[in-house]
C-alpha cells in the first residue's frame, strides 16, 4: 500500500479536544491498514469520549477548587495504584487521560470494518502502543519512580541504569533475579540420571521415592520450545517428582539446545528420535511392552504424531496417553494466529527453511521469548521496565520466571513444517493428510484411553482447543479443566490448596456445552490425574535398585548436560 500523501496527525494522550483526537486516530488507522471506520461508529465514539472527558475534567476542577463533594480520584489500574497518581492533579489528569484514550482507542479498533484476522491484528497492534505509551512507564512521568529518586538521593536512578546496562549486555529484560537459581543446584533437583542420549535428547530416569513402583512405566515428553524443569522447579512444585512419589517409575525426555550442528533437523527428525526413540528406550530398559505417556504443550503434539506413526506401523505401546494444554486441532489459535498467514511463514521458509538460499538456520531463542512476552506486555515487559529502570529495584527471585527467561532455539526447518502443516493448514487432524517418517498418519488410529487437561485463562493454547483433542482422539477420554494460564495452571500442586477445576462434563459437543454441564472442584487438577493414571499403571512390583538396565548405564547423574546450554 502507497504511504498517504500527507501523513496522519498523531494524537497527544492529554489532548482535550475529543474530536481532534478521534479524527487523528481514524487517520492512523487508514494509513497504517487501509482500514475504515463506519460513520456512525465514529459518531457514538466522540460522543461518549466528549461525555468522559467532560465528567474527568469538571472532577479535577471540584477537586482543586476544595468542593467538599467531590468525587475522588479512581483510576481502577493497578498501574496507578499507588497514592502518588492520585494525590497529584497533575498526575491523576495524565493517568485518567490516558486510561480514557486507551478505552477509545480499543473502541475505534473493535469498530473498524474488515475481517476477523485483520482486526485482531489491529486490535493486537493497538494493545501494544497503548501499554507501551503507558505515563507510568516514563520517569518524567511516574511520580512513583521520581518520589523514590528524591527519597534515595538519585540512588534507584544509579541502580536504574545499572540493571539497564546489564540487561542490554545480557539481552533481555531480568524478570527475576537470575543470579539466585542454577539447574540442577535449586531447580530441576529431582534425584536421577542420564540412561540414553542421541543427538536430539538426553532420557532422564528418576530414582523411586517407594519401594514398590507400578509395573509399567511412565514417559514424559515436554516442549522442545522450553526446557523440560518447567515440570520440575522446586521439590515442592515439581509434577515430576509428584508422579514419582505416586509410585510411578518415571522417564523424562530433556530436548537439547540446538546449534548450527542440528540446524537442519526436520519435524520429522523429532517425531523419529524424539519420543519415537524415548518409547523404544524406555520399553528397553523397563521390559514393559506398554507404557503410560504424557505430552505437554508441543510435546503433546510431537507425542501424538510419534503415536500415530508407530500405528501406522502396527504398534500400540501406550497403555494410556496423557496431554497437557497440547493442540492438536489448530482451528482455534488465540492471539498465536496474528502471526500465521502464507506471506509470514514463507518468510520463514526463505531464511530458515529446509531450501532457504544461505541454508537451514536456526530459530533462535531470544526471538520466542520475546513474542511470548508481548503476548502479556504489562505482566512481561513494562512492569519490568518500571520496577527495574525507574525505580531500580531488582526483581524479587522467582524460579518460574527464572524458567522462561531460560529460552531455547529451533532448527528452521522443524519450526517451519509446524508452521504450515499445523497453524496454517490445520492439517495434523485430517486422517492420511500428513506423511511423516514415511507413514501417512490418522490421529484416530491411536488406541488408548486419553486424559486431556486445559486451562481456562490459557492465552497460547485456548482451552477449547486442548477440548477439541477429544473429538480426534477415539479412545476413552477424559477432559479436566483447570483455572489460571498455560505454566500456573498446570503447575499447582495440591499442597497449595490454590485454584480450582472443573470435570466430569458431557463429552462428544463442543466445550461450551461441556463446561456448562461440569462441576467445579476446590483445589488442584493433579489429584484427579492421578487416580485416572493408577489403573493404567498396572500392578505394583518391587522398586529398580539401579538406573537403566544392563545396555543403559548412567551416563551422568540428572539433570545432565543438554538442559543446562544456553540459547
Amino acid at each position: 500500500m502507497a504511504p498517504p500523501s500527507t501523513p496522519p496527525s498523531t494524537p497527544h494522550w492529554g489532548s482535550g479536544d475529543p474530536q481532534a483526537f478521534g479524527k487523528a486516530m481514524g487517520e492512523m488507522l487508514q494509513a497504517a491498514a487501509g482500514l475504515t471506520l463506519p460513520p456512525a461508529a465514529v459518531c457514538a465514539l466522540q460522543a461518549e469520549y466528549m461525555k468522559e472527558a467532560a465528567q474527568m475534567w469538571n472532577g479535577a476542577v471540584e477537586r482543586l477548587a476544595g468542593k467538599a463533594e467531590a468525587e475522588p480520584v479512581r483510576l481502577g489500574d493497578r498501574r496507578f495504584a499507588a497514592g502518588d497518581w492520585a494525590a497529584n492533579p497533575a498526575t491523576a489528569m495524565a493517568a485518567q487521560t490516558y486510561l480514557l484514550n486507551s478505552r477509545t482507542l480499543l473502541k475505534m479498533a473493535e469498530s473498524i470494518e474488515g475481517d476477523a484476522k485483520t482486526k485482531a491484528r489491529v486490535r493486537f497492534a493497538v494493545q501494544q502502543w497503548i501499554d507501551a505509551a503507558s505515563p507510568s512507564n516514563y520517569l518524567a512521568f511516574n511520580p512513583e519512580a521520581q518520589r523514590k529518586a528524591l527519597e534515595t538521593k538519585g540512588e534507584s536512578i544509579a541502580q536504574g541504569l545499572a540493571h539497564l546496562w546489564g540487561d542490554v549486555q545480557q539481552g533481555h529484560v531480568s524478570q527475576t533475579d537470575e543470579s539466585v537459581f542454577e539447574v540442577g543446584r535449586n531447580v530441576a533437583t529431582t534425584e536421577g540420571a542420564v540412561v540414553f542420549e542421541n543427538e536430539l535428547f538426553q532420557l532422564l530416569e528418576y530414582k523411586p521415592l517407594t519401594a514398590k513402583v507400578h509395573e509399567r512405566p511412565m514417559l514424559f515428553v515436554p516442549p522442545c520450545i522450553n526446557k523440560y524443569y518447567i515440570l520440575d522447579l522446586q521439590p515442592d512444585n515439581s509434577l515430576i517428582r509428584y508422579l514419582v512419589g505416586q509410585g510411578h517409575r518415571m522417564f523424562v525426555m530433556s530436548w537439547r539446545n540446538p546449534d548450527e550442528s542440528i540446524a537442519h533437523k526436520t519435524w520429522d527428525d523429532y517425531v523419529e528420535q524424539g519420543p519415537i526413540t524415548a518409547i523404544k528406550e524406555v520399553r528397553a530398559i523397563s521390559g514393559s511392552a506398554q507404557l503410560d505417556v504424557m505430552g505437554f504443550c508441543v510435546g503433546g503434539t510431537l507425542l501424538s504424531t510419534a503415536l500415530a506413526v508407530l500405528a501406522a506401523r502396527g504398534e500400540q505401546p501406550a497403555a494410556s496417553v496423557s496431554l497437557l494444554t497440547s493442540m492438536l486441532d489448530f482451528s482455534n489459535t488465540g492471539v498465536l494466529d496474528i502471526f500465521i498467514d502464507e506471506p509470514a511463514v514463507q518468510l520463514r521458509e526463505a531464511t530458515i527453511g529446509e531450501k532457504a538460499p544461505n541454508g537451514p538456520g536456526l530459530l533462535k531463542g531470544k526471538e520466542l521469548a520475546t513474542t511470548f512476552s508481548f503476548l502479556r506486555p504489562n505482566d512481561l515487559v513494562w512492569n519490568y521496565v518500571v520496577g527495574n529502570y525507574l525505580k531500580g529495584d531488582k526483581p524479587p527471585p522467582f524460579d518460574l520466571l527464572y524458567w522462561n527467561g531460560d529460552s531455547t532455539n529451533l532448527p528452521g526447518p522443524m519450526f517451519c513444517w509446524y508452521l504450515r502443516h499445523t497453524y496454517l493448514k490445520n492439517e495434523l487432524r485430517q486422517p492420511g493428510k500428513l506423511k511423516v517418517c514415511g507413514e501417512k498418519i490418522d490421529l484416530g488410529k491411536i488406541k488408548a484411553p486419553v486424559f486431556i487437561y486445559g486451562s481456562r485463562e490459557d492465552h497460547i493454547v485456548p482451552w477449547d482447543a486442548a477440548f477439541e483433542s477429544s473429538n480426534i482422539l477415539k479412545g476413552k477420554v477424559r477432559f479436566v479443566l483447570g483455572a489460571s494460564g498455560h505454566i500456573a495452571g498446570v503447575i499447582n500442586p495440591p499442597a497449595a490448596k490454590k485454584r480450582s477445576h472443573w470435570v466430569d462434563g458431557k463429552l462428544g459437543g463442543t466445550a461450551a456445552q461441556w463446561f456448562d454441564s461440569a462441576k467445579e472442584v476446590p483445589g488442584s487438577w493433579w489429584t484427579d490425574w492421578a487416580a485416572w493414571l493408577k489403573p493404567h499403571a498396572g500392578k505394583m512390583v518391587p522398586a529398580p535398585k539401579a538406573y537403566g538396565d544392563r545396555s543403559h548405564k548412567a551416563i551422568e547423574a540428572a539433570p545432565g548436560r543438554y538442559v543446562k546450554a544456553k540459547a
